[in-house]
């Protein structure tokens, strides 16, 4: 069955930075575009940003772009948000999605605080 396992969140100070990863499991990593959400306290879902399966197209949010990087390494089935400049305002739940077959597939999220 298809997984997701995020880690990389916690607590860091404005400015900051943090690496997130998502690892996937039972489905081919390679053929999948995969995307990080976030989701604040009282807000909607928002995508963060999105990279096809060979890795040579991305795209990121607006409220993001210059200071994350999307990246994937197929070989170890990862994909991974770095996250640099951090605002307070990146304070959210991040989960990675991917789409298998019709399906929305889900990670459980972890948790990035930005805060002094």
């Amino acid at each position: 069955q298809v997984q997701l396992v995020e880690s990389g969140g916690g607590l860091v100070q404005p400015g900051g930075s943090l690496r997130l990863s998502c690892a996937g499991s039972g489905f081919t990593f390679s053929r999948y575009t995969m995307d990080w959400y976030r989701q604040a306290p009282g807000k909607e879902r928002e995508l963060v940003a999105s990279i096809s399966g060979s890795g040579s197209s991305t795209s990121h949010a607006d409220s993001v772009k210059g200071r994350f990087t999307i990246s994937r390494d197929n070989a170890k089935n990862t994909v991974y948000l770095q996250m640099n400049s951090l605002k307070p305002e990146d304070t959210a739940v991040y989960y990675c999605k991917v789409d298998v077959a019709t399906r929305h597939y889900w990670g459980q999220g972890t948790q990035v605080t930005v805060s002094s």
